[in-house]
């Protein structure tokens, strides 16, 4: 059917888990298409069943806690800023929901205000009664049902305004109970994305099957390795990264496994599949004969299908009483459950000579296992899309970017996230490393991101729509503009061709701010100031093309004269800067933190970036300073009950999230992520496993701008060779003022090393401190502040080198 292009013999997928003889409800339909042209399959299936054959499913919103409080508050006609504040205290979680009942138990401030305010306790007691009850209805995302006559004979169907196609008024659970089959068509952008890919490759010829790659090629598994899958599909959070940094994919099954493995409840055993992959510790299977299913997960069951085998290959169960097996451990039905497990030790002895004792053992194991493992098909066509995004990225990282880029057009925080990496990706190129991201242009920009051929190689250049409140119809008019009728060759003549309705002050300013007509005239703040003057041209040049008259000494002989602007001083850089990031959403050409570089270095502040390839710091745990823009800042509690805050910062190497359980700092950090301020940060940090790299937890912060000075500091590292060591003496420099210790680990053999003091009175900078880790040979670079009136951690034994 090529509803998939995965190999299911190859790869061990059962069909018996979707469909056999022993099942008793129909499957369902999950088929994943390109996001931009989901409708036309709709459309087709209309076409080819009838149009009253085919629906789509009714959903019903419920009152949920915040919902029904702003409901029942403006019933009771109490003040919106009121109501708005009581539905803030209450938690609001989308994998977690909290009821009110729940909200009046957890949150202190919330219970409070019931309890002292009768207004409030009248609002709540009358919302409790209404939570949970049916508050609208819409139609399902994806959800779609096909009859074999005339819906209208087998279901009540009702017609949404918004749509029009019928809408069944059953609602999913009970259009499957009438015996319907669901299919769910569903829009995946990331095979827009690939298409896109695809597409903008054309356009240097070259010709890409994706459905032709092999599944073994190195770049791939080295970026996976490495991390650096942002933007690559199933594989792009952050605990993503970090666990395949630890577990080192190295072959597909890796992949299918991960995507199966992060979860919660599976995700315990990421270490352990890590370290058997490694052969850090050895593969054990519950039961010798298991091997030949487990050995692909290094003796974990990770799939339903695995534990489907288990019962057929221990007990002589059929595939089609394995799915039911495997069905009833999921549901936990105690009565099923007492049923199937004498059956599975009966089976066990039977066909596996395997006692009792053992057989209840291995029962539970796979009833353990069971009740979250993944579905592998569904694993493996996930696995398939993620290794097809991260070969785009390995082998063309342009086309990847520019493709993806497309697709958050209006999502700021998207493409921070995609020019960042972007500009960090590793590859060898004339000009170092990173995909260059050019500016936006009005003369060589099209409305959307495209790739562009620069004198060393090509590069991403930004789009004219991805810049805010400019519109992505007005720029494709301006562009199909300068394809008609050539490039705009002044100031002038971009506003004398403006096409009509293609422009506003808001969308000139957009333009201006972010430098999209640097090329036609570099200075913005002139721009900025001249807004109104530029928009009269082109409003005068619209009017005299609509009444087909030319200006009074025009025509073809005419001689183009500039524009007389009023003049107005440059933008000064921290300005220009500020309206960049108005007007991208992101700090498009420098980051902020850049100008606290050499105050923020003094102090051992190093980037984010650095610490995570630095990875796990000795012992597990360590400190270290980051000088870093808080980006936002959003309030929690603990299981005790204290606050802590979660933010989201961001340097020049990338951005982070980090988690502030310091109850003195939480007000703070809301007030600086309000202003975007800059602060040096002290952070904590974890690796429980060796080879993961390091989480991070702040412990303290204060603004960059009142920071002054630096602080003695003591650097450590380990010196694996001489050549190291001759490298180590070049970067280190004296100073009878500076107060900066170094400790070296010399590693001299396997089981031999020495440790030695070089002296205190080095000057140490978190710079210095990246260097360092930068150079083959040297291991394990930490530079933290001196602790007051202390020496450093076992200086009793070091011996001082002259």
């Amino acid at each position: 059917l090529t509803i998939t292009d995965l190999d299911p013999i190859q790869l061990g997928l059962l069909f018996e888990r979707f469909l056999n003889p022993e099942r008793v409800s129909m499957p369902d339909f999950d088929i994943d298409f390109c996001e931009t042209r989901r409708g036309e399959v709709i459309r087709y299936v209309q076409r080819k069943y009838g149009a009253d054959h085919v629906a789509q499913i009714i959903t019903f919103g419920k009152m949920k806690a915040r919902a029904v409080l702003r409901d029942c508050g403006r019933i009771l006609q109490m003040s919106y800023g009121q109501v708005d504040r009581l539905c803030k205290m209450v938690p609001n979680h989308a994998a977690d929901p909290w009821t009110l009942p729940r909200a009046l138990n957890g949150a202190a401030d919330f219970k409070q205000e019931y309890d002292n305010d009768n207004e409030v306790r009248r609002l709540v007691d009358l919302a409790m009664q209404l939570e949970g009850l049916p508050r609208n209805s819409s139609t399902h995302a994806a959800g779609v049902v096909i009859g074999d006559r005339p819906l209208s004979k087998l279901l009540p169907l009702y017609r949404d305004p918004r749509s029009d196609m019928p809408v069944t008024q059953y609602d999913m659970k009970n259009v499957e109970s009438s015996g319907l089959v669901k299919f769910d068509f569903l829009g995946l952008k990331t095979l827009s994305v690939l298409r896109k890919a695809v597409d903008l490759l054309k356009m240097r010829g070259i010709e890409i099957d994706l459905g032709q790659l092999q599944l073994d090629d190195t770049a791939v598994y080295d970026l996976m390795q490495a991390g650096n899958t942002v933007g690559v599909f199933q594989l792009e959070s952050e605990g993503m990264r970090r666990t395949l940094k630890a577990v080192k994919p190295s072959n597909f099954g890796d992949i299918i496994a991960l995507v199966s493995l992060y979860r919660p409840g599976p995700m315990d055993n990421i270490p352990l599949f890590g370290q058997r992959k490694a052969g850090e510790v050895a593969i054990e299977y519950p039961h010798e004969k298991l091997e030949g299913i487990l050995s692909e997960t290094y003796g974990i069951f990770v799939y339903q299908e695995q534990v489907m085998q288990a019962a057929q290959i221990l007990a002589g169960y059929s595939l089609g009483d394995a799915d039911l097996l495997r069905r009833a451990m999921g549901k936990k039905n105690q009565a099923e459950m007492d049923k199937q497990r004498s059956r599975f030790i009966e089976g066990c002895k039977e066909v596996s000579d395997i006692d009792k004792l053992k057989a209840n053992e291995l029962f539970d194991l796979i009833d353990k296992f069971a009740g979250y493992g993944f579905n592998k098909s569904h694993a493996a066509a996930y696995a398939l899309l993620a290794y097809q995004t991260a070969w785009m990225k390995a082998h063309y990282p342009e086309e990847f970017y520019a493709a993806s880029m497309c697709f958050d057009l209006a999502q700021a925080e998207k493409l921070s996230i995609f020019v960042d990496d972007a500009r960090r990706y590793p590859a060898e190129r004339a000009n170092g490393s990173g995909v260059e991201v050019l500016p936006p242009d009005i003369n060589a920009s099209e409305a959307r991101f495209t790739v562009e051929q620069t004198d060393d190689g090509y590069a991403v250049r930004y789009a004219l729509a991805g810049i805010r409140n400019v519109g992505e119809k007005a720029m494709e008019a301006i562009v199909a503009e300068r394809r008609a009728s050539g490039p705009f060759e002044s100031l002038k003549d971009f506003f004398e061709r403006l096409p009509q309705g293609s422009m506003n002050r808001r969308q000139l300013e957009g333009l201006i701010c972010a430098g999209a007509l640097d090329g036609l005239h570099p200075n913005r703040g002139e721009l900025f100031a001249n807004a109104d003057l530029l928009l009269a041209i082109a409003d005068s040049a619209m009017r005299e093309r609509s009444s087909g008259q030319g200006g009074l000494f025009g025509g073809e002989g005419a001689v183009e004269e500039d524009l007389r602007l009023q003049a107005a001083e440059p933008w000064s850089r921290p300005d220009q800067m500020a309206k960049e990031r108005e007007n991208f959403g992101f700090y498009f050409s420098a980051h902020p933190v850049q100008q606290y570089r050499d105050v923020a270095s003094a102090q051992g502040a190093r980037t984010y970036q650095s610490l995570m390839d630095a990875g796990s710091p000795p012992g597990g745990r360590g400190t270290a300073g980051i000088a870093a823009m808080v980006e936002s800042a959003g309030k929690g509690r603990t299981k005790r009950g204290a606050e802590f805050t979660r933010g989201q910062f961001s340097d020049s190497s990338g951005q982070f999230s980090a988690a502030c359980f310091e109850e003195a700092l939480v007000p703070q950090f809301q007030a600086w992520a309000e202003s975007g301020e800059c602060v040096l940060l002290t952070v904590e940090l974890d690796s429980p496993n060796p080879g993961e790299p390091p989480r991070l937890t702040v412990r303290g912060a204060k603004p960059l701008a009142s920071v002054s000075g630096s602080v003695p500091m003591i650097l450590k590292a380990d010196i694996h060779t001489l050549d190291a060591l001759a490298e180590l003496k070049l970067e280190l420099g004296r100073d009878d003022k500076a107060q900066g210790e170094v400790l070296l680990c010399l590693v001299l053999g396997p089981d031999e090393e020495a440790h030695m003091r070089l002296g205190s009175n080095f000057a140490l900078t978190g710079d210095l401190a990246e260097r360092l880790a930068a150079v083959e040979g040297i291991d394990n670079v930490s530079l933290e502040p001196k602790r007051a009136g202390g020496r450093g951690r076992g200086r009793g034994n070091l011996k001082l080198v002259a």
